[in-house]
């Protein structure tokens, strides 16, 4: 994938968790927004305040993020290439040994 289809795929699978769980926090402070009584005063700056950057913080997340990731992934890339090593992984290689093994004790 390149760095763009990858920040795409990633802002698209966290979308809907990140709009779910702000919404429901902005739900939740709507009664402190619109409070009346005493106190109120306090509360509805308070609410306002805090749904004022909820809603500014989703579009940061949903928007600068994704732009972010892609231009440090992009220099980082260019300061110092992925490297890719082959790795075996351990347990592979001892289920691999283990099937040659019955092989060979089959044949005898």
């Amino acid at each position: 994938m390149t760095l763009v289809q990858a920040a795409l795929a990633a802002a698209r699978v966290r979308f809907r968790p990140i709009l779910m769980t702000v919404l429901a926090m902005i739900f939740g402070l709507l009664p402190l927004m619109f409070a009346s009584g005493a106190g109120a005063n306090g509360n509805s700056s308070l609410g306002s305040g805090v749904v004022g950057d909820m809603i500014f913080g989703i579009l940061a997340i949903l928007f600068l993020v994704p732009v972010f990731f892609i231009i440090f992934q992009y220099l980082q890339e260019k300061v110092k290439p992925v490297e890719f090593l082959p790795h075996p992984d351990w347990e592979i290689q001892s289920e691999m040994e283990a099937i040659e093994e019955r092989k060979k004790d089959k044949k005898d």
